[in-house]
C-alpha cells in the first residue's frame, strides 16, 4: 500500500502546479507578443527609412489581410514625413493590400511632384490607381499631356483602373484612344495604353482594340495587350477579333486570343478552345486547359485527359490536371484517380492530381493520406512535402483527426500545416493544441498558433475544467 501510496501523494502534490504552470507559459506567449508588438509601434514612431523597411517586410511575409492598429501608425507617419524611402515604402505596402486612407497624402505627393522625388511621386500613382481612387483622373491627364516621361507609364496604369469603378470610364477610354492615335508613344507606353483600356472596362473600346488585335502587320505584344482587354471588357465587339486571331501565324497571338475567349459564350467559343488543343505551341495548350477550365467545358475532357497523360510539356500536364479539377464530372473524377494512383507518374502530376481530389470533396481524403504516409516510408521526399501541402491547405469538414495526428508526431513543418488545417476548416476544436504552442519557446509555431487562437477570441491556455473548455471552443454561429 505505502508503494502505491507514494506515487499518488505526489502526484496530488504537482497537480495544484499544473495549472499554474500553464497560466504562466500562456502569460509568457502574451508578454512575448505584446512586447512584440510595442517594439513594432517604437519602430514606426522613432525609426530610421531602413528600420521602418525591414518592419514593412516582416509585416509582408505574415499576409495580415485584417485592419491593425500598426496602419493606422503607418499612415500617421505618411502624412507627417518627407522621407522618400518611408513614403514609398508605405504606399507600396498599402497599395498590394488594397488599404485606403492614404489617398490625400498620395494626391498631394502628384500635385507637388515638381518638388517630390520620383520615387515617392511613382508610389503615390501607383497607390491611387491600386485603391482606385476618386476624383484624380485630372491629374493623370496632366502627366499624359505634358509628356512627363518619368510618369507616363505609372499615370497610365492608375488612370485605367481609377476609372474602373467611377463615371468617367467612357470618357477615359476615349481620352486614352485618342492619346494612343495622336502621340509617338513608345512601344511599351502604347501597351499601357491598350491595358489601361481594359481596366477602364468600357465598351466603347473594344472595337479599337479589336482592330488592333486583327492587324497582322501590328507588333505582337501589342496585339496580344489587345486581346488581354478585350477580354476583361468581355463585350462582344471584340468576339470576332478573338475567333479571328486563334488562327493567327504568331504563336504568342494565338495562345492570347485562346485565353481571350474565355469570357464569351456559344458553341463556336467552345469549339475554338477544344481545338486549341491540338496546338504545337505549348502555352496555346495551356490557354485552352485554362479556358476550358473557366467555362467547365465537359467536351474538353477527353483531350485534357490526353494531356495530363501524353503531353511532353509539365506544365500543360498540370494545368490540364486542374482543368479536370474544375469540370468535376464523373469522368474527370475518374482520371483524377487513376493519375494519382499510377505510381509511375511524376511526383508533379501525382500531387496535382491528388490536390484536385481534396478539392472535389473529402470522399478522398483517407487514400491521400495513406499515400502521403507511404511516400514519407520510401523516403520520397518532394513527393511527401507536395501532398503535405495539398492536404494542409484543404477546406474539408474530415481533416480533424489528420491534423490532431500532425501535432501529436510531426515536426515544425507538420505542425504548422496542422495550424493551417485548423484555421481553414474553423476546428476550434483543437484549440488546446494549438495552445500548447502558443509557448514563446515555438518560435514561429508559437507566433501562428497565438494569431489563431486571438483571431477565434480564445485564451492562450487551456480553461480549467472541460465545461469551460466546450464552451470555449464550440464552434461560432
Amino acid at each position: 500500500m505505502k508503494k502505491i501510496l507514494f506515487p499518488v501523494l505526489c502526484f496530488f502534490m504537482i497537480a495544484p502546479a499544473l495549472p499554474a504552470q500553464t497560466d504562466a507559459l500562456a502569460a509568457d506567449a502574451k508578454g512575448a507578443l505584446e512586447a512584440e508588438n510595442e517594439q513594432r509601434f517604437r519602430v514606426i514612431r522613432y525609426g530610421t527609412d531602413i528600420e521602418i523597411a525591414g518592419l514593412i517586410r516582416a509585416l509582408r511575409s505574415e499576409q495580415i489581410e485584417e485592419e491593425s492598429p500598426l496602419d493606422d501608425e503607418l499612415r500617421a507617419l505618411a502624412e507627417k514625413t518627407n522621407n522618400r524611402a518611408i513614403l514609398s515604402g508605405v504606399f507600396g505596402y498599402f497599395g498590394e493590400r488594397k488599404k485606403t486612407g492614404l489617398e490625400e497624402r498620395a494626391k498631394k505627393a502628384v500635385a507637388d511632384r515638381d518638388y517630390e522625388e520620383t520615387q515617392t511621386v511613382t508610389g503615390a500613382i501607383d497607390y491611387l490607381g491600386l485603391v482606385k481612387a476618386r476624383d484624380c483622373t485630372g491629374i493623370f491627364e496632366d502627366i499624359l499631356k505634358g509628356e512627363e516621361t518619368r510618369y507616363l507609364a505609372s499615370a497610365i496604369r492608375a488612370m485605367g483602373r481609377c476609372s474602373a469603378e467611377n463615371a468617367d470610364s467612357d470618357s477615359t477610354a476615349a481620352f486614352l484612344s485618342s492619346y494612343y492615335q495622336d502621340r509617338e508613344s513608345s512601344d511599351e507606353n502604347r501597351r499601357e495604353i491598350i491595358l489601361a483600356l481594359g481596366e477602364t472596362r468600357s465598351k466603347n473600346a473594344a472595337a479599337f482594340l479589336a482592330d488592333i488585335a486583327e492587324n497582322e502587320e501590328e507588333k505582337a505584344p501589342l496585339r496580344m495587350a489587345s486581346l488581354e482587354s478585350i477580354a476583361k471588357i468581355g463585350d462582344e465587339s471584340g468576339l470576332g477579333a478573338a475567333l479571328k486571331t486563334v488562327s493567327s501565324k504568331d504563336p504568342n497571338v494565338r495562345s492570347a486570343a485562346i485565353g481571350a475567349l474565355s469570357p464569351f459564350d456559344g458553341q463556336a467559343v467552345d469549339d475554338a478552345i477544344v481545338e486549341a488543343f491540338r496546338d504545337s505551341y505549348y502555352r496555346s495548350r495551356i490557354a485552352a486547359a485554362k479556358a476550358a477550365a473557366m467555362r467547365k467545358i465537359t467536351g474538353a475532357v477527353p483531350f485534357l485527359v490526353f494531356r495530363a497523360e501524353n503531353d511532353e510539356v509539365p506544365s500543360v500536364k498540370e494545368e490540364a490536371i486542374k482543368a479536370l479539377g474544375r469540370i468535376g464530372n464523373d469522368e474527370a473524377r475518374d482520371a483524377l484517380e487513376k493519375l494519382f494512383g499510377e505510381k509511375k507518374n511524376s511526383d508533379r502530376v501525382r500531387i496535382a492530381a491528388a490536390e484536385m481530389l481534396l478539392a472535389q470533396n473529402g470522399g478522398y481524403t483517407q487514400r491521400i493520406v495513406q499515400a502521403l504516409d507511404e511516400a514519407k516510408t520510401a523516403n520520397q521526399t518532394a513527393l511527401y512535402n507536395g501532398i503535405l501541402k495539398s492536404l494542409g491547405t484543404a477546406k474539408l469538414d474530415n481533416l480533424q483527426d489528420f491534423a490532431r495526428r500532425l501535432f501529436a508526431g510531426g515536426g515544425v513543418i507538420e505542425k504548422s500545416y496542422a495550424i493551417d488545417i485548423c484555421s481553414n476548416n474553423n476546428y476550434r476544436e483543437l484549440a488546446s493544441e494549438l495552445q500548447k504552442l502558443s509557448d514563446p519557446k515555438n518560435g514561429s509555431l508559437s507566433r501562428k498558433s497565438t494569431a489563431l487562437l486571438e483571431k477565434w477570441g480564445l485564451p492562450l491556455s487551456p480553461p480549467e475544467n472541460e465545461n469551460e473548455a466546450e464552451a470555449e471552443t464550440a464552434p461560432s454561429s
